[in-house]
């Protein structure tokens, strides 16, 4: 964090409608931070605020440079800085085999997993090197180190989301920003839905089954833990699962 101890630290989150997003944010309002609200509809964006005046609502589509520019303006101009973004808006896209993934949701997945996380991260980095530090916490998912089946399109994604981050911290080294890579692996959200984990997920073997979960709030907490360690120490990944879910050798 770049503020004085005294002074609330600010977090942008993208993907704050829902999910891990929403989470974070509703436990950093309870912790007493600043938080910015960022995803596409306003409507969902309200609803993780709850009316909190620590809470800013600016919907934005993180796939739009601009618009990502415009995020971070008002986020600044609001607060006065921003100490973290937690860079967590994604998609995963249809649950299917490389020649099934039609062109158009290869694309719609990379506009908004890649090019969005770029974009955030872009946008970050150029207002953390002009305040003298930040941190940046990339949402990568476990796919980022070992891919789920059918998931070519997110695994892919995510992959580069590590190159992402291991770029952005040595870029950032000279001006004090951070980065991490989060890996979360089957917390209890919708996204489990996508590729059917709570009803029976796909297994490299071809059988089906059901796997653990774990609650959303705990995946907050690492969040919340990474954003509060100061800016003398790098924290370069943090992987968090489900206990007992398929992930070493993923099943």
């Amino acid at each position: 964090m770049t503020q004085a101890s005294s002074a609330p630290a600010t977090i942008v989150i993208t993907g704050a409608g829902s999910g891990i997003g929403r989470a974070t944010a509703r436990l950093l309002l309870q912790k007493g931070w600043n938080v910015v609200l960022a995803g596409r509809t306003e409507a969902t964006l309200q609803e993780t605020a709850e009316g909190n005046p620590r809470a800013l609502v600016v919907p934005t589509d993180v796939t739009v440079p601009a618009a990502v520019d415009e995020l971070f303006t008002q986020a600044a101009q609001h607060f006065g800085t921003v100490d973290v973004l937690f860079n967590n808006a994604g998609i995963f896209g249809p649950a299917v085999a490389i020649d099934e993934l039609s062109p158009a949701d290869w694309d719609q997945v990379c506009t908004i997993n890649l090019t969005g996380a770029m974009n955030a991260a872009r946008s970050a980095f150029k207002l953390f090197k002009a305040q003298g530090g930040g941190r940046i916490i990339n949402n990568g998912s476990i796919s980022a180190q070992v891919p789920r089946v059918n998931s070519v399109a997110y695994s892919v994604t995510k992959h580069a989301i590590a190159g992402l981050t291991k770029s952005l911290e040595l870029d950032g080294r000279a001006y004090r920003i951070r980065a991490t890579q989060l890996d979360i692996g089957n917390t209890a959200s919708d996204l489990l839905d996508d590729f059917g984990a709570t009803q029976g997920a796909l297994q490299p073997n071809g059988q089906r089954a059901v796997e653990p979960t774990f609650p959303l709030i705990e995946a907050a907490e690492a969040v919340a833990y990474i954003a509060s360690v100061p800016l003398g120490t790098s924290i370069n990944q943090f992987t968090i699962t489900a206990g007992g879910m398929p992930y070493i050798g993923r099943g």
